[in-house]
């Protein structure tokens, strides 16, 4: 075991969430998937949607789009497309509901969480630059594409939306948010395992490799204390189609990923909340067990580790 996995092991071990040890264990140390879902599900409610701070900048307890979108990308991380689970059967009654939905897009922010401690991109109102229509929305659909029953209301209105995602990020030079482009990468993994499609995925997938080499920040000396887009944005491994375009900075950040990290086995968290000063404290140890994770994800996809 190397000297980077050896501490990002012990700084798991003993800050983790259960959902981020079970993660762990799962990518390293042969978990189950059943034991991720289990932590997972506890993020679960009624409705089916996700809340309770599963997306650490933002602790309403009450269902959203985004946190509801996180719970996706983890169960996207451990490859669990079944169904019947729970999980998913919830996931899309919720989003079948309608509620956060305006007819086009899920909504990136709600009002209830303005009442609870969270990061001031998530606070209703806010005109940061994470509020692109399709963030979540573009993954959201391309989930129900994965997902649904073919014959459903539900999947007729992710084809109509996942069409007209398609229209507007072909219909636009550039997208500079990382975070809707992801979501735009997402919809055409989705697509692409569900074998259906209302637009060209060979079209979407070259507009992808254009806008995931512009959007990767050039200034490396910026990823060590601003939060800009790096190669691991989009990308786990050597095996992902965007790592041809990029290998020169997607195999250097392998080298900064090993040099930045902190004595604790963590890394530098390069954002932060002002007004909830002992919520963030709390959340900021949330997000330094993910990026660990992703992390040394990266480093064993890129660099073998």
């Amino acid at each position: 075991m190397s000297d980077v996995v050896r501490k990002a092991r012990e700084f798991i071990n003993r800050n983790a969430r259960p959902l981020d040890l079970a993660r762990w264990h799962f990518h390293f140390e042969s978990g189950s998937k059943q034991e991720v879902l289990n932590a997972l599900s506890f993020y679960q409610n009624d409705d089916g949607g996700l809340g309770h701070a599963l997306e650490p900048d933002s602790w309403n307890p009450f269902s959203s789009p985004i946190q509801t979108w996180a719970a996706t990308e983890i169960l996207q991380e451990i490859s669990f497309s079944d169904r019947s689970h729970p999980l998913i059967k919830g996931i899309l009654r919720y989003l079948e509901s309608g509620t956060d939905f305006d007819g086009h897009c899920w909504r990136n922010t709600i009002q209830s969480n303005n009442d609870y401690p969270h990061a001031p991109w998530w606070h209703t109102g806010s005109v940061s630059t994470s509020h692109h229509d399709y963030n979540p929305t573009a993954c959201l659909a391309g989930f129900i594409l994965k997902h649904a029953d073919k014959n459903s209301t539900l999947f007729t209105l992710a084809h109509q939306i996942a069409g007209e995602a398609f229209d507007a990020i072909m219909s636009r030079e550039t997208l500079k948010d990382m975070h809707a482009l992801l979501c735009y990468i997402r919809l055409m993994q989705y697509a692409q395992e569900a074998e259906t499609a209302p637009f060209d995925i060979n079209a979407l997938k070259g507009k992808l490799l254009e806008q995931v080499t512009n959007c990767i920040s050039r200034d490396i000396s910026a990823w060590d204390t601003s939060y800009v887009c790096k190669p691991s944005q989009f990308l786990v491994s050597k095996d992902s189609i965007f790592y041809a375009g990029v290998q020169g900075m997607a195999d250097y950040e392998c080298e900064h990923i090993v040099q930045a990290q902190l004595e604790d086995g963590s890394w530098p968290i390069p954002w932060g909340w002002a007004d909830f000063p002992e919520a963030w404290a709390i959340s900021k140890n949330w997000w330094k067990s993910d990026i660990i994770i992703k992390n040394i994800r990266y480093l064993a996809g890129v660099r073998d580790l």
